[in-house]
């Protein structure tokens, strides 16, 4: 029996990698708004590549659900409607939930570490009224909570959603009454974990989950009850 082939380094895979790496980040900063349509032609020659690598780029943007394709129009970076918006929140509870149980399910003392060095960092751009910085802050703390709980595959589902989430902060910058407000949600789910109480530790993220859909969405904590995931 023959042994295997092996398989050949394909350059024109790492530029397309490269490529949909930039434009996630030019989406989840808003460099590149809701709405925008994409030039395959404009982004081929900015970015100084053929027309494969750019193609298969948006193509991987659009299966992670940030561009969409319109027949005969081209593509668009993705504008989240208000269903689209409840949807995120309620994934992102799901699988914040499911990586904070976790956590205290396998009593990860290097993650309650992480977790309070993480609201600490917040509290200490809050203190500064520094608002953008807040809002890096803010997402570290969340990355860092799924990442603590040592799943590849929640932290997989979880990195697109931040993209999308990040798109909402945008728009979330200044509607605190207060920072501290900010601040006081996740030290509450950090001490919920620190504590081992899975109750309370649901209870905080759902409480924090539907004051953003508040502030994003009108009529938010009525309509957006089913957004709620147990």
């Amino acid at each position: 029996m023959s042994s295997p082939q092996p398989f050949q380094r394909v350059n024109r895979e790492s530029t397309a990698g490269l490529i949909t790496r930039q434009l996630r980040e030019a989406i989840m900063l808003g460099r590149l708004e809701p709405g925008t349509q994409l030039s395959e032609a404009t982004l081929a020659a900015e970015f100084g590549v053929s027309r494969g690598p750019l193609r298969e780029a948006t193509q991987r943007l659009v299966q992670e659900g940030l561009v969409r394709a319109e027949p005969n129009r081209g593509l668009f970076v993705k504008e989240l409607d208000e269903h689209e918006i409840r949807d995120l929140y309620a994934a992102r509870t799901a699988i914040e939930s499911a990586a904070g149980r976790t956590i205290i399910r396998q009593h990860r003392h290097d993650a309650v570490l992480a977790l309070r060095a993480a609201y600490e960092s917040m509290q200490t751009v809050a203190e500064q009224g520094a608002l953008a910085e807040l809002s890096n802050a803010d997402l570290d703390f969340h990355e860092v909570l799924v990442s603590s709980a040592g799943s590849p595959r929640l932290q997989r589902m979880h990195q697109t959603l931040m993209v999308e989430t990040r798109m909402c902060l945008t728009a979330l910058q200044g509607t605190y009454r207060d920072p501290e407000d900010q601040v006081a949600e996740h030290r509450r789910i950090a001490e919920a974990i620190a504590a081992g109480d899975s109750e309370a530790l649901v209870d905080a993220i759902e409480e924090h989950m539907q004051e953003a859909l508040d502030r994003l969405v009108p009529g938010g904590r009525n309509a957006g009850a089913s957004a709620r995931v147990p």
